[in-house]
């Protein structure tokens, strides 16, 4: 696959999925609103490369899809554009059922159109490929159980309800009218470019800064953390390689509770860069009100796509929180415009 076109490419995941394929020889067309999350800066290091163009668009706008489709004979798709702050989704849902939901809605109907005007190696070498979450399996107990491909979607937030709505589409498209396309859902990602309104980088910043760290209720929510040059080298595999029709979990094996990574994140930082007045960072912990449908555990089981795929996740949680973190330290031109609120308008606050 020569030319992709990849939605929401200035994102965190997206944004390291572009970098991954430029830097791989791939063409890519990179089309991205620039919603509040989505930052040119991170394409920054491929931003003269000849293989990439960017597009700033709406993947709703259906006559900007399709022209993108066709004039630059896209081959592939890889569907990363959405909404995916969960809290910012109790706040307000309706932007997440617009994008997630309606705009995945209006991507497919271009890509069918597209691929029904196709022939031959063209049209039988096509792939859709709709990245998603393992939120929408709901949550798992503390102590069992681990999200399989099979596991019933059981989504507890309007983010993962829009996530689930998005994948059925998805799947409908397969199935009725004969869409190529592969799905897959990960677990949670982590890695440089991370917009720091999420656990690990907001955390990052503010024991940089000496600030309060935030962790929900007792901090005892497990997640499964995946860095996310791993999760970019997965998909590419699940596009080109991926059975048709068929859902691979993408996840890192490496489960910890909320509080454990913030614990983690204060002792690197502890020995890296010591507060001035000789505080301990896990002193800056606070426990805050934990927030509606807050699931307890999640899980993956990345067997199918190891044993079929091939794939292995090359970083364990230690040694990619380590890079993350020494990434931070090394790129405040990224970050610091953000934490100021010159970026996108607002000053980002406390909540993790």
């Amino acid at each position: 696959m020569r030319t992709v076109l990849v939605t929401g490419g200035a994102g965190f995941i997206g944004s390291a999925v572009v970098r991954h394929l430029v830097r791989n020889g791939v063409r890519v067309i990179n089309l991205d609103k620039l919603t509040y999350a989505g930052n040119p800066a991170s394409l920054k290091a491929i931003e003269n490369a000849p293989n990439h163009r960017f597009v700033q668009g709406d993947i709703a706008d259906v006559p900007l899809v399709l022209d993108l489709l066709r004039s630059e004979k896209v081959e592939g798709i890889m569907h990363l554009a959405a909404e995916s702050h969960v809290d910012r989704s109790i706040d307000g849902p309706g932007a997440f059922v617009e994008t997630n939901v309606v705009g995945t809605f209006r991507i497919l109907s271009a890509a069918l159109e597209y691929w029904r005007e196709l022939e031959g190696e063209a049209k039988a070498g096509f792939r859709f490929h709709h990245i998603s979450t393992d939120e929408v399996f709901g949550d798992l107990p503390f102590d069992s159980g681990i999200f399989s491909e099979d596991t019933p979607y059981s989504p507890s937030s309007p983010y993962s309800a829009s996530k689930a709505a998005s994948d059925h589409f998805v799947r409908a498209w397969h199935e009725t009218y004969g869409l190529p396309v592969v799905l897959s859902n990960c677990s949670n990602n982590y890695g440089p470019y991370h917009f720091p309104e999420k656990l690990i980088p907001l955390t990052i910043l503010n024991a940089l800064e000496g600030k309060p760290l935030p962790v929900y209720g007792k901090g005892e929510n497990v997640r499964d953390w995946l860095y996310v040059d791993d999760h970019a080298k997965a998909l590419w595999l699940i596009l080109t390689t991926g059975k048709l029709g068929e859902s691979y979990n993408v996840g890192g094996r490496n489960e910890r509770t909320n509080l454990e990574v913030v614990e983690t994140i204060c002792d690197i930082l502890d020995a890296r860069v010591p507060l001035a007045d000789g505080r301990r960072r896990r002193e800056l912990i606070a426990f805050v009100t934990d927030r509606p449908g807050h699931d307890r555990r999640y899980a993956i089981d990345a067997t199918k796509l190891e044993t079929e795929l091939g794939w292995k996740a090359e970083e364990n949680f230690d040694t990619g929180l380590a890079r993350t973190i020494d990434w931070y330290l090394d790129n405040r031109w990224w970050w610091e415009p953000i934490r100021s609120g010159s970026y996108a308008g607002e000053r980002l606050g406390t909540k993790a």
